[in-house]
């Protein structure tokens, strides 16, 4: 019982997850790009430049 409620459990999150992102206004809207490399990562490593 508890093996089969944990399937359908996981595997109904999944599809909801799945329906909510192919519902999504922005979905096929070219205008909302993603940010570009530079702006899309932190700078959380401060290394040496020239090495």
């Amino acid at each position: 019982m508890i093996d089969n409620l944990g399937l359908a459990l996981s595997h109904g999150l999944i599809i909801l997850a799945a329906w909510r992102l192919l519902w999504r206004p922005d979905l096929n809207d070219d205008s909302a790009s993603p940010p570009a490399a530079d702006e899309a990562a932190p700078k959380l490593w401060k290394g040496r430049k020239g090495a």
